[in-house]
């Protein structure tokens, strides 16, 4: 089921991403494990993962070769100081 906390992260990532891509092609996928935040709607395309089903939340970011890096934070609103990696990732997919 998604939260709350969930809705409010991918909010805050699609505005991050904005000036990399445009906000309607960015999609939101929840699973049982984490709430995906993805590029037109393709699981080859995910520009972040929130981990918040347990009591450590994680936002989960892409490097160049798609490997993820789990981030610890505090609440949603820690994904602003990771703004540059997440427009990084946007951009990776728009300029390849």
């Amino acid at each position: 089921m998604t939260t709350d906390e969930e809705i409010e992260g991918f909010q805050i990532i699609r505005a991050i991403v904005c000036s990399e891509v445009a906000v309607s092609r960015v999609a939101a996928r929840d699973t049982q494990t984490y709430f995906g935040v993805l590029l037109d709607d393709n699981n080859r395309k995910p520009i972040a993962r929130l981990w918040f089903n347990r009591s450590q939340k994680y936002l989960g970011v892409f490097g160049e070769n798609k490997a993820e890096s789990r981030l610890p934070i505090e609440s949603p609103q820690d994904i602003y100081s990771h703004a540059d990696a997440l427009r990084k990732t946007a951009a990776r997919y728009v300029n390849p």
